[in-house]
């Protein structure tokens, strides 16, 4: 699916939404009101990812529900979908970009935090390593599987992913995970809890991924449970 495609459908969701606004601040009129609100705001949920590159501004917004209202009534102004279509494309990859280019800066001062903490270690790569609980066990190697439990963090304390809060473990071998992994659970032991700050070129880089914004910096609470292999 192209960007323009998803963000259309995601477009068209945000003017359903707002069209059964007034029922939502009026505490709705029916039921119905209700059922459909709700599926609003699955759509939205499930859609947002796919908005989030073009970071509308409430003008911005206003002119895309006029376009949203012309077509429902079938009154749009002509434009070549060829033209506008790759426009959207382009706008969106730009404004991925500059926002990624926002995010590495305050990454940058975020690292620095870090590897200023006691007993932080920096790497040549620029990853930041901090031993919280020193383990007994043996050592895996950038290609062993590992088990380990895990809960990753953006720079301002959001979790993006977790494996504590789900209560189930990861296993992986490291030669299937993001570059920072790979070169940091080996200078761990079994047994061994550490926290790991990643910078973006060592994560998801400029493209991020999910709820991980373009050039964000990661940090994890790492327990190395077991070396399986």
């Amino acid at each position: 699916m192209t960007y323009r495609s998803a963000a259309a459908i995601g477009l068209g969701v945000l003017l359903f939404v707002s069209l059964v606004t007034q029922a939502a601040d009026d505490g709705f009129a029916t039921e119905e009101q209700k059922v459909f609100y709700y599926l609003g705001t699955v759509f939205g949920t499930q859609l947002n990812e796919n908005l989030t590159p073009l970071s509308l501004s409430a003008e911005e917004l206003a002119v895309v529900e006029r376009g949203m209202h012309d077509a429902l009534v079938d009154q749009t102004v002509a434009l070549d979908d060829a033209i506008y279509g790759q426009k959207l494309n382009e706008m969106a990859q730009q404004r991925m970009l500059a926002q990624a280019e926002g995010e590495a800066t305050a990454a940058s001062a975020y690292i620095g935090q870090m590897s200023a903490e006691d007993g932080a270690i920096t790497t040549d790569s620029g990853l930041v390593i901090k031993e919280l609980n020193a383990g007994e066990g043996a050592s895996p190697t950038p290609d062993s599987t590992v088990t380990a439990h895990y809960h990753g963090t953006l720079r301002d304390g959001t979790v993006f992913d977790s494996s504590v809060e789900r209560g189930q473990p990861f296993t992986s071998s490291l030669s299937s995970v993001i570059p920072c992994w790979r070169e940091a659970i080996p200078l761990m032991k079994e047994g061994g809890k550490s926290k790991i700050t990643c910078p973006s070129d060592l994560a998801y880089g400029s493209r991020g991924s999910g709820a991980i914004p373009g050039g964000a910096a990661l940090t994890f609470e790492v327990e190395l449970i077991e070396v399986v292999n």
